[in-house]
């Protein structure tokens, strides 16, 4: 049985990948308006793995006899100033993911509920992986700069991208 503390982590958790799936909904339509369907499927991906990381969160609250709590959603960010700025916003929202994620780890420690420790250890890797994504591209807009051709071919690459989930 779950600590108070930690359940009520787990569930926050839970529904901040929730928020950050609807933060890169909000991302992808920007895109869409822009015709930048590559970079608009980029998003659309990115927010069905996040919908995937919460359905881990509340599967395990689940199996563990504790019960999933769904909350509001606050509104996303749906202004953004360029594609560049949606991948700078991204990060940052990866890195907040990150540091609840260390929370999350910290509690489960402190409580000795290895089977949390355990479980949050696909995240941590998750979580490296995933700002070192973001980073790339933000390196890689940032050097395209006004290349319409680069950016074009960035966009269609984008555009094969596909979501597989994986429990690795």
């Amino acid at each position: 049985m779950l600590n108070d503390k930690l359940l009520t982590a787990l569930n926050d958790q839970m529904n901040y990948e929730f928020y950050a799936a609807h933060s890169y909904l909000a991302m992808a339509a920007y895109c869409s308006d822009e015709s930048l369907d590559g970079f608009a499927n980029f998003f659309l991906v990115q927010a069905e793995e996040e919908r995937f990381h919460a359905m881990k969160f509340y599967n395990f609250i689940n199996v563990l006899g504790e019960r999933a709590v769904i909350q509001a959603l606050p509104a996303p960010n749906n202004e953004f100033s360029s594609v560049l700025d949606a991948f700078e916003k991204s990060l940052a929202q990866e890195k907040e993911v990150t540091k609840k994620i260390y929370h999350l780890s910290d509690l489960a420690w402190d409580a000795r509920e290895h089977a949390t420790i355990n479980f949050l250890k696909w995240f941590i890797e998750e979580q490296v992986e995933e700002e070192d994504l973001f980073d790339s591209i933000i390196q890689k807009l940032k050097r395209i700069d006004d290349d319409s051709n680069a950016f074009f071919m960035l966009d269609n690459e984008f555009s094969k991208r596909s979501f597989t989930a994986s429990d690795d």
